[in-house]
């Protein structure tokens, strides 16, 4: 029996840019009042996710920042992991020297060393409003960081810049990309795998009780720790291949399937 649930949200519980659809919503409504617990888990920042979550109509928590904060709807800080002041710096001063965009998540507030396409590509998306604060302003703004993000022009650049990052910092940073043109940067150890093995520990769930939905790279992790998982039709074919099962893509709401097919069989 699935005791946990946990969702990707961007091409797995709605479409980039578009509402959840109502069908995806009575899903989440109907897990939850059968006693499971849902939670979304995301790249995006928590201020950014909460309008997700609070349209599900339900007071999940929100696994944020790939993994480095759970927090409920209500407020409440289940986990948190926080980039270190002397690491931010150096990132910071690499991604300057490289002359690639860079922004910050401080205090849960976005900041951009400068404004460009790229920062409003990033905000119309999430639907968030940023800050121009410079490269030395990036510096200076490190408290509560749990990540940085990159992004790049396309998917052949965010690739190249992922080795070139982990070959410059080693384990010193987890990198992933979350999006063709995003670059997470968090602490090691930080991932939606690792949030969802501490938020089932904090309820009690066993991995067999845990079923996990996703689309993307940075969702790979989370799916193999899961007990269960699913694949979107919109996923790529190494995504639906480490997956239990595959589901309809998320514009035909494959998500909604997917909870009427495998949890309530």
């Amino acid at each position: 029996m699935i005791k946990l649930f946990v969702s990707d949200i961007d091409g797995t519980l709605l479409e980039t840019g578009k509402k959840i659809s109502a069908k995806n919503i009575a899903a989440v409504q109907k897990m939850v009042a059968a006693g499971i617990t849902v939670t979304i888990a995301t790249g995006r920042m928590y201020r950014a996710a909460l309008p997700i979550a609070q349209e599900l109509g339900v007071n999940v928590p929100i696994i944020t920042y790939n993994g480095a904060l759970i927090k409920s709807v209500a407020g409440e800080i289940l986990h948190s992991e926080y980039l270190p002041t002397d690491l931010i710096i150096e990132i910071v001063n690499f991604f300057e020297r490289q002359n690639w965009y860079l922004q910050s998540y401080s205090n849960d507030e976005l900041f951009y060393a400068f404004r460009n396409d790229y920062s409003k590509l990033y905000e119309a998306s999430q639907k968030v409003q940023g800050t121009e604060i410079g490269w030395q302003g990036l510096r200076e703004r490190t408290e509560k960081v749990c990540k940085l993000l990159g992004i790049n022009a396309s998917l052949t650049e965010t690739l190249e810049r992922v080795k070139i990052l982990k070959a410059e910092f080693g384990d010193k940073i987890a990198v992933t990309k979350s999006h063709p043109q995003f670059i997470e940067i968090m602490l090691p150890g930080v991932s939606k795998a690792a949030a969802v093995k501490i938020l089932a520990k904090k309820l009690g769930v066993e991995k067999s009780e845990v079923m996990a939905i996703g689309d993307s790279d940075n969702d790979l992790p989370m799916l193999q720790a899961a007990g269960q998982s699913v694949a979107m039709g919109n996923a790529a074919d190494e995504i639906k291949s480490a997956c239990t099962f595959v589901t309809a893509n998320c514009a035909d709401d494959g998500f909604a399937d997917a909870v009427e097919k495998f949890v309530f069989v």
